[in-house]
């Protein structure tokens, strides 16, 4: 799974082959089987957008922004399985698929899209998320052992990473992790429920006031930054493409002209709609849970995470609820969570780097050594860079905001890509309805104007005053 990005691979997964058609399963029981990249990415999508940002919006606004959270979890995963069934049908790989959008420019040896090359310049602002998320973890680590600086255990977390990433030894953890993931999430959501049987208990008005879908402005910030991390993220979009690919549904349609083509890929796209709506379940079940205990807990207390009293702060909302025997319970388990995310999330960008350098003409797609040499070598760095940007700035949410909002400001490229590849280059006979095309238009129009809101209120305010 998640730890086969950085080992070595004899063959190109990235390339139909023929003779691999299957026919797809029948009943829903049968589909079950073949469920697995949501399962992947979900290391990812339970993470700091959730028990950092979510909360420490909660603690901020308290419930008046609950349906603004219910929003950021259900909008995007409709993107995900959009530009998925693209994938499918075509075998393209996410950086090939957004090469074909129009306004190329030169860049290297190559001509990349405009899309590719917003992306490439994204990508260093995204990894300071990496940095807080290191730092985060790292501060975990600190709360279950006071005695070890979170500044030494984010160095000993970038190691480990290296090592987990490099040997592929991750195979060995990554059912306990996730494991303990959905246990600590199970918790969280054990741990909303009891509140209602302490002074932080949640109101009908409380609850009421979650669905009057105001949106107060001195949050709009980090509204957005929660819009941008979590549920599905632009970068999660971009690696369950790949996880797509790897499990083998587009091999399992087969070549367009070959007979019973259309059967096989709409019966293979309802298994991935359905891999897709698992997702958007296990995400609505840990995001929710995080955003009702920083409203319920930390906002009544008068505290909102941030600096090194990150994680420390967030373990209120367990042992005001849980007693104090539950720190514990969340040191664990937030470490879990992040450390989780951050070997996802270099897992998944490990496997579309070598496909940039390939779009900007410096590597050749039959060159698997060079590929492999690649993906080993950023493996290899990224951790790095991430514990110098945690060292340089030791603000675990201030890092992940800024990686947020950078990540929100992609969203609209990915949902204008869906509509553009879905008119221009997919099979007629398997493009989606009219309803799922207004829903996508809807959708890019929306985070349209969030981008504007991000513009005006975090790149442009600043500067003018």
């Amino acid at each position: 799974m998640a730890s086969s990005a950085c080992v070595e691979q004899r063959s190109d997964p990235y390339t139909v082959r023929e003779g691999g058609a299957v026919p797809p399963p029948a009943n829903w029981r049968n589909r079950i089987r073949y469920l697995g990249p949501s399962i992947v990415i979900s290391g990812a999508i339970v993470g700091s957008g959730e028990i950092i940002l979510t909360s420490a919006l909660g603690a901020a606004a308290g419930f008046v922004l609950l349906w603004w959270v219910l929003l950021s979890c259900w909008i995007k995963s409709l993107i995900q399985a959009e530009l998925a069934r693209y994938t499918l049908v075509s075998g393209d790989t996410y950086v090939r698929a957004m090469n074909r959008l129009p306004f190329r420019i030169r860049i290297g040896r190559g001509h990349v899209s405009f899309a590719v090359a917003i992306t490439l310049i994204a990508l260093v602002p995204g990894l300071l998320g990496m940095g807080g998320i290191i730092g985060g973890a790292g501060q975990a680590l600190t709360l279950l052992v006071p005695e070890v600086p979170s500044t030494l255990a984010a160095g000993l977390l970038a190691v480990i990473t290296i090592a987990v990433l490099t040997t592929g030894s991750y195979r060995i953890l990554e059912n306990v992790m996730l494991a303990l993931v959905m246990i600590f999430t199970g918790a969280t959501l054990v741990c909303a429920i009891l509140m209602q049987g302490t002074e932080f208990a949640v109101t009908r008005a409380d609850l009421a006031s979650g669905f009057t879908f105001s949106f107060p402005p001195e949050f709009i910030v980090a509204a957005m930054a929660v819009y941008g991390y979590s549920g599905v993220n632009s970068a999660e979009t971009s690696a369950y493409q790949y996880w797509c690919v790897e499990k083998g549904y587009p091999n399992f349609i087969g070549r367009s002209d070959a007979p019973g083509w259309e059967t096989r890929a709409r019966g293979w796209i309802r298994v991935m709609q359905t891999d897709v709506w698992v997702t958007l379940v296990l995400l609505t079940c840990a995001t929710v849970p995080f955003y009702m205990l920083g409203a319920g807990v930390l906002k009544k207390l008068g505290k909102e995470p941030d600096g090194l009293e990150t994680i420390s702060m967030l373990s209120e909302m367990f042992t005001q609820t849980l007693g104090p025997w539950s720190l514990w319970l969340f040191g664990v388990g937030a470490f879990c969570i992040l450390f989780s995310t951050m070997i996802s999330f270099i897992a998944g960008e490990a496997r579309y780097i070598p496909d940039y350098i390939m779009e900007l003409g410096y590597l050749k797609r039959r060159n698997l050594a060079a590929r492999r040499l690649w993906i080993r070598g950023y493996c290899a760095a990224v951790p790095i860079f991430c514990f110098i940007v945690y060292m340089w700035i030791q603000n675990p949410r201030l890092l992940i905001t800024i990686s947020s909002l950078v990540a929100g400001m992609l969203l609209p490229i990915q949902s204008g890509a869906v509509l553009w590849l879905q008119r221009k280059r997919m099979d007629p006979r398997i493009r989606p309805g009219r309803g799922i095309r207004t829903g996508i238009w809807a959708i890019f129009l929306i985070e349209l104007t969030l981008v504007g809101f991000v513009i005006r209120y975090v790149v442009l305010e600043p500067l003018l005053n």
